[in-house]
């Protein structure tokens, strides 16, 4: 189970360190073969490749009236492997699909990640909190 966040940069090329806490699991349980692929709210998802071929057969499972989700998640899809250092290198679509400059920000979801753009992030995570619901607090005690 991936968690918490980390404040990341791309470099020049557009690779991007995978954070040691997460980079050592991935590379016992997955070889360091992960799949990136855009995401519904304008970040990506950065999945280990098991859970991701996993998650593939449901998207392609979806009805016809799924197409367009298909397209962008499917469509999207690129498999890395991290180096020797630990990167990843996103790919220039990909980057522009989610408005990826230099600064970044990796967030552990469980089974994957989420892959934002540090400014965007900033200001969406503030917009979440402000839009939490209720009734799904309740059913968590703190």
């Amino acid at each position: 189970m991936f968690q918490g966040s980390s404040a990341l940069t791309l470099d020049a090329k557009g690779r991007m360190s995978i954070p040691a806490r997460h980079r050592d699991v991935l590379l016992a349980t997955e070889e360091g073969r992960l799949t990136l692929t855009r995401h519904p709210d304008g970040c990506l998802m950065l999945y280990p490749r098991s859970i991701w071929e996993t998650k593939r057969e449901q998207i392609a499972a979806l009805p016809a009236s799924a197409r367009a989700l298909q397209r962008l998640l499917l469509g999207s899809a690129q498999d890395v492997e991290m180096d020797g250092a630990g990167r990843i290198l996103v790919s220039p679509e990909l980057r522009a699909a989610a408005g990826l400059e230099r600064e970044v920000m990796l967030l552990g979801l469980g089974s994957n990640f989420e892959l934002w753009d540090r400014p965007t992030w900033e200001a969406r995570s503030i917009d979440d909190v402000n839009k939490l619901d209720a009734s799904i607090l309740e059913q968590i005690s703190f």
